[in-house]
């Protein structure tokens, strides 16, 4: 079982998370920013397979799916993630539309959330953090938070970052110490292959669609706690 539903330590809390882009993101990563006044996403790290950097995850009749983006890269050679581009050889759009349609279609709130979920798709994004940066801003929108996100161009280094109100970027020798702020680096902890980091809240249960054939599932996509909760969902991520 993935991650438990001990409260998140404070002291981590303080911090400003340092995370990877994700494509619409888990139900998880959603109840670390709902905590969170401001984030910092690095695209300038090097892209990793089998992360939520190109998967999302739903439940369908059958159980969990996963949704896969398909990216264009040179095989063998390390890529900024900012460099990513995505392939549109394979459908994947509509593949993904046509899954989601089917998991959720019967569920109280996917009218309400489908054109969104359709846009965002739809839209010919060249960069693959074009489009996770798409997915974020409608899984703020939806859920109603509002917590800064701050994107690096450059590899963040270190565990300290300059922020003020009007600059941000890495901490120099000359950076005075009411600039810095504490990192609190989830780029390879949070990943779907792990369990939850320590800090990181656990979410649920919550009602889902086909819960009946197989229980609760955590850590899916936050397209499944919208659907099934609506303007409830805000209200599980706190819990």
């Amino acid at each position: 079982m993935h991650g438990s539903n001990v409260a998140p330590d404070l002291r981590l809390m303080d911090r400003l998370p340092l995370l990877s882009g994700f494509y619409f993101g888990s139900v998880e990563h959603y109840a670390l920013l709902a905590r969170s006044t401001r984030i910092l996403i690095d695209v300038g790290e090097h892209y990793v397979r089998q992360s939520y950097r190109t998967r999302t995850t739903i439940l369908g009749p059958n159980g969990r799916q996963d949704l896969n983006l398909t990216i264009e890269r040179d095989s063998g050679k390390k890529q900024p993630m900012g460099t990513v581009g995505l392939s549109y050889v394979e459908d994947w759009p509509h593949q993904h539309l046509h899954a989601i349609r089917s998991a959720y279609g019967r569920s109280p709130w996917f009218l309400h959330f489908a054109e969104d979920i359709e846009q965002v798709l739809l839209t010919r994004h060249e960069r693959l953090v074009d489009l996770q940066l798409a997915t974020l801003r409608l899984g703020l929108k939806w859920l109603r938070i509002p917590a800064e996100v701050h994107v690096s161009e450059a590899y963040v280094e270190g565990s300290e970052y300059h922020m003020t109100s009007s600059d941000m970027g890495p901490v120099l020798p000359s950076t005075p110490e009411r600039e810095r702020v504490a990192l609190w680096d989830l780029r390879s902890e949070l990943t779907p292959k792990r369990d939850l980091p320590m800090g990181v809240p656990a979410v649920g249960p919550y009602h889902q669609v086909f819960q009946d054939r197989h229980g609760f599932q955590q850590r899916l996509s936050v397209i499944d706690l919208v659907c099934n909760l609506g303007p409830r969902a805000s209200t599980v991520l706190s819990r």
